[in-house]
Order: C-alpha cells, then structure tokens, then sequence
C-alpha cells in the first residue's frame, strides 16, 4: 500500500504551557531583586566612595544583563509560539536563551580566575568590615533568588523525567554561582580579618571559578544537545516498546527530538502485517505527554 501520512499539528497550543510561564515569572522577580541590589550598591559606592561596593554593584549589573537574556527569550518564544515561519515552533528559543547564558557564566568564570591570579601578585588593600556586609548582604539576596529559580522541575505522575527548562537552568545556574561566590567570599574575608590570610582571597576565588566553569560546561552540553537536535534516547526506547507491542509491528525508522521545553516530536516509519491507519498509532504514543508533534508512515509487509 502507499504510505500514509499524519500531517502535522498546529503549534499555538503545543508552545503555550505553563512550565514556561511559570520560569518566565521567576526569572522576572529576580531580575527585579538584582537590579534592585545593583542600584543600592552603586548608589552606596558613589555614595560614601567606596570602591568594593561599586564594584559588586557594576557585577550585579553583569548577572542582570544575563538574566534579562534569560527573560527576552521566554517572552520570543511565547511570541511566536504560533509563527509559521519556524517549523516546529520556537520553543528553541529557550535553550538558545541558556546557552547565551552559559557562554557569559564561562566568561564570568575566566575573568574571575583572572582577578585571582593577579591578586596574588599584587595584592589590594581590603576594606574587612565593609567587604564582609556587603557579602552578606549579597549572600541574602542571592539565596533568595536561587530558591525562587530552584523551586520547580519536577517528574510527572507518570514518574517521566522531564527534559529541564534550560533557560530556567541557565538563570539559575547565574544566581547559585553568585551565592558560591558570595559564600567563599565572607569566609575569605574573615580569615583576612582574624587570621591575617590574605592570600585566602585569591585562593577561594580560583576554586570559585573552577566550579562556575564546570556548571558552565554542563549547561553549554545540555543547550547544545537541543540546538543540534540530538535524540532523546530514553524516550525513543519508549516510543519503540509502545508501536512494537503491537501485534505484527516493525519499526523501521524513528527519530525522537526535543523541540522545546517538555516538548518532543517524533517521526516514525512502520512496517505491519495488518496496517491500520496513523491515526491509530498516535493515538497508541498519547500515553507520552512529552510528544507534542507527531508524524507516522505506515508500509504494508
């Protein structure tokens, strides 16, 4: 018989969930409570001149920067959810977003471990009490923002893993590397201040930038298998053991990918004894919420 063909779905609706809505409204109070902490900063530095405080302010303009990318690719995405010119909708978008994101945490990372190393060799004088509130303070606002980002990603009650929301992971991979630093920062400065280790500054700042850089690696990996369509391994093993229960079913070809957050689609090609129609088989795969667009050939035996 001649192939037939499920033709594609419409995207509107596929586009709209609300796991991406709901990053989106974590993403925007955060950005709101670094720009909020960049400008008390800086207002402080120019303020009573202190250059640590204007310092941190201007790296929390840096993070702001980032998680306002964060912010306009949920806002792209949801735009053109039903933009004909992509052809599987822009849920890319987001992970385009996270590995942006990633690539400035990397830079981050670097000029961090760059700072480090000159410090060493030429040390600054550290204003203790100061630097040590100001970590603190940042510390607070930071720990806030990651539990707002954190909060979510769960499995389904089919106990599926979802694919992560990379955007969301790229944000909150800004504000934990920020609460790192933050952290290692006070107890950098307390040991300068009780203990006369200067050299713990720098050091802790070295180790600070070997993590970052190590989440950064990982989330450019994640964001990069999306971007470069890789297959989603776990769900094509289920997709496969569902079409070939079928009595008579051969899977001769499939391809499962991730074309936004949660979302997948899946082209399939069957060889059956008894062939029924497309329909029948899309309906069989209905059970994996995560496919959102699905094409099926079906070839007699």
């Amino acid at each position: 018989m001649n192939p037939s063909l499920e033709q594609p779905c419409s995207y509107p609706e596929i586009y709209s969930n609300q796991a991406s809505r709901s990053g989106e409204r974590r993403t925007l109070i955060v950005v709101g409570l670094t720009l909020a902490m960049m400008a008390a900063e800086i207002g402080a530095g120019i303020l009573f001149g202190s250059i640590a405080l204007l310092a941190d302010g201007l790296h929390m303009a840096s993070d702001a920067l980032a998680l306002s990318i964060a912010v306009y690719a949920y806002i792209y995405a949801r735009k053109h959810a039903g933009d004909r010119d992509f052809s599987f909708g822009a849920g890319k978008v987001n992970a385009l977003g996270g590995f942006s994101s990633a690539v400035l945490l990397g830079v981050f990372a670097l000029i961090m471990a760059w700072e480090s190393l000159g410090r060493f060799f030429n040390p600054v004088t550290i204003a203790f009490d100061q630097a040590i509130w100001v970590a603190v303070l940042g510390l607070v606002v930071n720990g806030v923002s990651a539990f707002i980002l954190g909060n979510g990603d769960h499995p389904d009650q089919a106990g599926h893993e979802h694919s992560k929301d990379h955007n969301l992971r790229s944000a909150y991979l800004h504000v934990l590397a920020d609460t790192l630093t933050s952290i290692t920062a006070i107890l950098a400065l307390l040991a300068g201040k009780y203990f006369g280790y200067f050299w713990m500054d720098p050091l802790i700042g070295l180790f600070g930038a070997l993590f970052i850089s190590r989440w950064s690696l990982g989330l450019i990996r994640g964001t990069s298998s999306v971007l470069l369509d890789k297959q989603e391994s776990l769900l094509l093993k289920r997709v496969k053991v569902i079409l070939e229960n079928e009595p008579g079913t051969t899977v001769t070809d499939l391809h499962v990918w991730e074309i936004g957050h949660d979302q997948h689609s899946a082209v399939v090609t069957l060889k059956v004894e008894n062939p029924k129609t497309p329909a029948h088989y899309k309906q069989l795969l209905s059970v994996e919420k995560e496919l959102a667009h699905i094409v099926v050939e079906v070839n007699g035996s």
